[in-house]
């Protein structure tokens, strides 16, 4: 099986933890080898999900400029074309990148605009999601989801809510509240940084089509058949997952179980450098640990497609990409 060559779907992706070491010596000219790896790559095993989260502090430095943003979109779409991507939704939160005069809006656009640039010079079909994060204030997580709203018609396709999952959601209520009343896609992370009432407190609030990690869930057997059942995805990201603590290897995953209880789920990089990963090296983790092949990267890849964000019409010229490439 040539992993390499096979179409990919990925649906978690945050682009402030996927600048690759070429184009941060773009944008900060003389960062050695050695810095990039010290300020934009996480431990292999990080003592907590703070510790990890700590190392996107770094690359939003530089992601302040109509140019730095441009850039850095631009380099994550030659890193999905390398991986043989064929769609990808690349998620961050706006709110982050204001330190140098810019508005939310003219972050969003110009992020926008960059990705319709991507999809031109790559063949890559991607989305926007839109974030919000766990310590921000009702008020911006309001702002934030009215973007996704006021963007509707461009790359702009989802909301999601990131960051310490151990704080409290009250300030996002009103937020989901609001993207359900205006037909808003929507995704959470959840069943990470804690176990299975996380993923019952994002559904019961929340109400996500999909769950940001969601692995946890399989601690509670019960819950991972709700979530079936209500044809949750779950966006599992392997590499991560260990480099937060919840497993202390990719061979103690619990993607394969997960997989084979029937539940909608996609691999994914979540951060392909904050995790030093690649999709091509995900893939490969998962044919060496739990022996999948075509069968189960054809399966995982339908799910995400069925779970995308995107309009049917892209769904099913994307489907007929997969289709003929995974015969």
């Amino acid at each position: 099986m040539n992993i390499p060559s096979l179409p990919k779907i990925e649906l978690h992706l945050h682009l402030d933890c996927s600048l690759s070491y070429e184009v941060v010596a773009q944008l900060r000219p003389g960062t050695s080898r050695e810095e990039y790896e010290r300020d934009f790559i996480a431990p292999e095993n990080c003592a907590s999900l703070d510790e990890y989260l700590k190392c996107a502090q770094e690359p939003i430095s530089i992601m302040q400029t109509k140019e730095q943003l441009e850039a850095v979109t631009l380099d994550l779409f030659e890193q999905l074309k390398a991986d043989n991507v064929i769609y990808a939704e690349i998620r961050f939160a706006p709110l982050q990148h204001l330190e140098l005069g810019l508005t939310a809006e003219d972050v969003v656009r110009i992020v926008d605009e960059a990705t319709s640039k991507g999809i031109k010079q790559t063949g890559v079909e991607a989305g926007v999601i839109l974030c919000t994060l766990r310590h921000f204030s009702e008020e911006e997580s309001l702002h934030t989801v009215k973007l996704v709203d006021q963007f509707k018609g461009t790359n702009v396709v989802g909301f999601d809510i990131a960051a310490d999952e151990t704080l409290p959601i009250d300030n996002h209520i009103k937020a989901f509240e609001y993207a359900r009343d205006h037909e808003i896609h929507c995704t959470a992370h959840g069943g990470e940084a804690r176990g299975p009432e996380s993923v019952r407190e994002i559904m019961g609030n929340f109400h996500p089509s999909r769950i940001g990690h969601g692995v946890r869930s399989i601690e509670d057997p019960e819950l991972l058949d709700d979530l079936k059942k209500k044809n949750i995805h779950l966006e599992v990201c392997p590499t991560s997952n260990v480099q937060t603590g919840i497993y202390d290897k990719v061979a103690q995953h619990h993607i394969n179980e997960i997989y084979q209880n029937g539940n909608s789920l996609s691999v994914n990089t979540d951060g392909r450098a904050i995790s030093n990963v690649s999709l091509n090296e995900e893939y490969q983790k998962l044919n060496q640990h739990f022996d999948w092949q075509l069968e189960q990267f054809k399966r995982v890849n339908t799910f995400a497609l069925d779970a995308a964000f995107c309009d049917e019409k892209t769904k099913n010229r994307l489907r007929e990409k997969l289709l003929k490439r995974f015969k």
